[in-house]
């Protein structure tokens, strides 16, 4: 058996290490380590509540605007009252806008490029891919970079400035539009659609999301010369299907707000059924974490982030092991997919589960869909109307905002006495992903996809598919 530690990993927004046991080119065990911890709950003891909004959104600078809501979110739950429609349209536009930017640039920048390595290259598919994708030379760069930046204007619109922004607050937003930002802003979002059309997918996105099966969807690839068709092409090819495969509990807050409901509906998918989510059955897990494992196993509102006064021997990450009913949970577009009853990605469940393709496609899907949204939204909006309604926090409470950012569920639960924060907790999307074992030795999600791999070394490009295909925030997970 070879012990090997691999990392740190690029392109991964933080720093990662993975410990593997490898025996006659297979994965036999696998430890995910997140070695870098930054104390952001510790931070915000003794602050004044409203402190958070500026604290938060420094804990990532690309899931910055996911960080900002759901501390609102969490501020906003201390009360009842309604915030103004127009408030809610500009919180899902910024998010939306945020979300559908993590998905491409992972696809363009994070992921696509390591199929334009030397490993590949005796393909016949490598020199097209190599011409598009390759890391900061591929000709995608010259259409994703433009229409990246084009689309941020939705944000500076909305909310003045990303990443950090203010404009996010309990009872909605702090900037309003008139109507000639609201025709700048759908001006913007229909010029982003075409790029989509043009480039992304190579055709109408509402042709896209009629494919109800992974048959359709590639015979939909195969007439169809875009940037994610030729991804579906690589998919048989390379045995994406059976590579990183795990059948795990599936989890999502729901996400995008309105007065009714939510655009994605919240609920854990588990054994085949969708059901219910009961958030009160999350508990954080540290016997295998460099963390005070006095905390093991309580929910985060009765758990506090104590650092240890010795790194326990059998602890070998900063992250902790969060759990939902004891279950290991795998969170993500994927996930939201499937139990908003995305017809494609409910056929791919069904047959594959979740895998390195299956994720992939499940995001590329959402940035479609969200894409739609989008255009929906920027209609909606009753300009006139007031987008923020203050609210008076309570001296004493205790809350939760729950979101999804886009790489899955993020939660931030907030303890008040006296007008100060006496306890803060943050579970973010890798954290759920990328997490340690937990008190019955149950291993994350990442770990159960790396086991049972055929990698010839630990350098193989299929453990980074199968790490990249989470799309992990490494300085989201240990915050």
């Amino acid at each position: 058996m070879s012990d090997i530690i691999v990392g740190p990993f690029n392109r991964v927004e933080g720093d990662l290490e993975l410990k593997l046991d490898i025996q006659s080119n297979q994965i036999l065990d696998a430890k995910v380590t997140s070695p870098m911890y930054r104390g952001f709950e510790q931070i915000l003891l003794g602050k004044p509540p409203l402190d958070a909004l500026v604290y938060t959104p420094r804990i990532c600078g690309i899931c910055s605007v996911s960080q900002s809501i759901a501390c609102a979110y969490a501020l906003e739950n201390s009360q009842s009252k309604t915030v103004p429609h127009n408030g809610r349209i500009a919180t899902n536009l910024v998010l939306a806008t945020e979300n559908i930017l993590d998905h491409l640039t992972h696809f363009y920048l994070f992921f696509m490029p390591d199929f334009a390595k030397a490993e590949y290259q005796s393909k016949p598919w490598y020199p097209t891919i190599k011409n598009r994708f390759q890391a900061g030379k591929g000709k995608a760069l010259n259409d994703i970079l433009p229409a990246r930046a084009d689309l941020l204007k939705v944000v500076a619109l909305l909310a003045g400035k990303w990443p950090h922004t203010l404009s996010i607050q309990p009872g909605g937003s702090s900037k309003a539009i008139d109507k000639y930002e609201q025709i700048e802003l759908k001006n913007t979002i229909r010029q982003f659609k075409l790029f989509l059309e043009e480039s992304v997918f190579g055709g109408s996105l509402h042709t896209l999301l009629e494919k109800q099966t992974r048959a359709e969807l590639l015979d939909w690839a195969n007439d169809n010369a875009s940037d994610f068709a030729q991804f579906i092409q690589l998919i048989e090819v390379n045995e994406l299907e059976d590579l990183g495969s795990v059948d795990l509990t599936l989890m999502s807050y729901g996400n995008y707000q309105s007065a009714e409901a939510t655009a994605f509906a919240s609920g854990i998918f588990h054994q085949g059924k969708l059901q219910p989510l009961d958030a009160d059955k999350i508990k954080e897990h540290t016997q295998y974490s460099y963390l005070n494992n006095t905390c093991s196993g309580k929910h985060p509102l009765k758990n506090t982030t104590e650092m240890p006064t010795a790194l326990p021997d059998e602890a070998y990450s900063w992250c902790k092991a969060p759990r939902l009913d004891g279950k290991v949970i795998e969170v993500g577009a994927f996930a939201r997919q499937v139990i908003d009853q995305q017809p494609l990605i409910v056929d791919l469940n069904h047959h594959t589960k979740s895998n390195v393709a299956n994720r992939v496609i499940a995001r590329m899907i959402e940035v479609a869909r969200i894409a739609l949204l989008l255009e929906q939204w920027a209609d909606e909006f009753e300009i006139g109307n007031p987008f923020y309604q203050a609210l008076e926090l309570p001296k004493n409470f205790q809350s939760e905002g729950l979101i999804e950012a886009a790489r899955g569920s993020l939660g931030h639960w907030m303890e008040v006495k006296d007008g100060k924060i006496s306890n803060y907790q943050i579970i973010a999307p890798t954290t759920w992903n990328f997490s340690p074992m937990d008190d019955k030795k149950q291993k994350g999600a990442l770990e159960q996809a790396l086991i049972g791999t055929n990698a010839p070394s630990s350098q193989s490009v299929k453990v980074e598919h199968i790490v990249r295909s989470f799309d992990p925030c490494m300085v989201c997970t240990a915050h």
